[in-house]
């Protein structure tokens, strides 16, 4: 057990412990070579470990160490030195996000203004393959001029490992984390930008939207519960509706997210009664009932009936925690027709044999959405996960009774987010008749969606949802 007055590296002189999180310890220490105080991390782990996780933790930080940015914290050294490897990092002031959180809510443009700087952090880490994992407010501290800089990136939780120790023991904070990591589905930068919401939310409105009693209630809730509707954010609720959606292929891309925050800093700091620039589509508030140019319910479309375009396999789903399972199950259950994008050993190889019609005519376009139309998207898989993982999601679709379904790659269309099969069927006036259809199916809520397709970037924000309130969203083309 490491104690104050203990050298590391003959050069680094342990004088306080500043905190401890779930896998080391940072203290304040002494620099005696060059003579400064720093900021060292004691990066511990279980002693029954895999041997690369080491190699992983050492790994992410000499990654880091490539990063020069104002809003990420600066690794000075890596000392990989038994029984556990130390992080040299600068030395920050103890204030952190968490502090001013509960000091009461901030305003609208300040909390903007901040999620662009810790998006700005994001985007650094992620074109250098980090994801961050935790990101919280206890994780940002903020200098002396009230700049946020994201601290704990790559280390408190390590790429490639599960949610969950061997031990059960929580990785990660419950309610800061994306759906899809959770559910070990996916990992991607668009997990981190959900945990970005969270915390922006959490900043303007005071309050934490999925925190629950324990942290077994607060998984369910992230797992299935609607977000609730924010109240004081302003013209923050676009960008903040658009982030705290559970498929990640409708969340907005960094570039996308970071003109919203913009926008909104922008409308927030307005002198009041001046006229907001809607140059640029937005999404409306995720609980509030989007404007119905008729006052009559709408009837869904009739869709095509149509033969698949691709038959998949079953998914696997790996458990979070036998008793977190339990408490969350009806959330599992509802989220099957989500499939897996976890490559499985039949990945490795090719796919199932497509249909007939699926290898007839090339996936990544459809003529009929050429021109821009609504579709109900029904699910998404990241196409890193490999075609057996988009074969699993389409046959449990087919498990769930729904046969009017195609997919598509969204590379080919600019107003979706990039990198994605998606799920869909098609032939609806607008995206209230596409959430209704949906409805209709008996799909899960906030899984199947109204989307806008199309080849202009701008029209990424008409997005359709089913809430608690109703529908909801950006539904209809204006």
């Amino acid at each position: 057990m490491s104690a104050p007055g203990d050298v590391v590296d003959g050069r680094f002189t342990l004088v306080e412990r500043l905190g401890s999180g779930g896998m080391g310890t940072v203290w304040r220490a002494r620099d005696t070579v060059l003579q400064r105080e720093v900021a060292l991390k004691e990066v511990r782990y279980g002693a029954d470990a895999d041997p690369a996780v080491r190699e992983r933790v050492l790994r992410e930080a000499r990654a880091l160490a490539r990063i020069s940015h104002p809003h990420v914290v600066t690794v000075h050294h890596v000392v990989d030195q038994g029984p556990h490897p130390w992080i040299v990092m600068e030395l920050l002031p103890n204030t952190s996000l968490q502090d001013r959180i509960a000091a009461g809510p901030i305003g609208p443009a300040e909390t903007a203004r901040t999620g662009r700087q810790l998006l700005s952090a994001l985007r650094a880490a992620h074109a250098v393959g980090i994801r961050h994992r935790d990101v919280k407010p206890a994780n940002v501290l903020l200098r002396a001029d009230g700049s946020a800089v994201l601290t704990d990136f790559g280390i408190a939780a390590l790429p490639g490992a599960t949610s969950l120790t061997a031990t059960g023991e929580l990785v990660g904070s419950p309610e800061f984390m994306a759906p899809e990591r959770v559910r070990a589905l996916g990992d991607g930068p668009a997990a981190d930008l959900w945990s970005l919401g969270v915390v922006l939310y959490l900043c303007v409105e005071g309050v934490s939207p999925l925190r629950r009693a324990t942290a077994l209630a607060t998984l369910a809730a992230v797992l299935d519960e609607p977000v609730p509707p924010p109240v004081r954010s302003g013209p923050l609720a676009p960008a903040l509706a658009a982030l705290l959606v559970r498929d990640p292929a409708a969340r907005p891309d960094a570039e996308r997210l970071d003109a919203m925050l913009a926008r909104a800093e922008a409308e927030a700091d307005a002198p009041e009664g001046a006229a907001p620039d809607r140059t640029a589509p937005t999404l409306r508030a995720a609980s509030a009932p989007a404007p119905s140019p008729d006052p009559s319910p709408s009837t869904p479309a009739p869709v095509p009936r149509r033969r698949a375009r691709h038959r998949t396999g079953r998914r696997t789903v790996l458990a979070v925690t036998a008793l977190a399972v339990a408490v969350a199950a009806a959330a599992v259950t509802a989220y099957a027709l989500r499939g897996t994008t976890v490559r499985d050993d039949d990945d490795r190889g090719a796919s199932a044999t497509p249909t007939a019609s699926a290898s007839a005519a090339a996936p990544g376009r459809d003529p009929d959405l050429a021109a821009g139309a609504w579709i109900a998207q029904l699910g998404t898989v990241g196409k890193p996960a490999g075609t057996a993982a988009r074969d699993r999601m389409g046959r449990a679709l087919e498990e769930k009774g729904v046969r009017e379904k195609e997919y598509l790659d969204s590379d080919g269309y600019a107003s979706l987010r990039p990198g994605f099969w998606v799920f869909y069927a098609k032939g609806f006036a607008d995206g209230r008749q596409a959430v209704e259809w949906c409805r209709a199916q008996g799909l899960v809520r906030d899984e199947c969606l109204g989307r806008y397709v199309s080849g202009d970037s701008r029209d990424f924000g008409y997005q359709c949802l089913a809430s608690g309130a109703g529908v909801s969203g950006r539904c209809v083309r204006e």
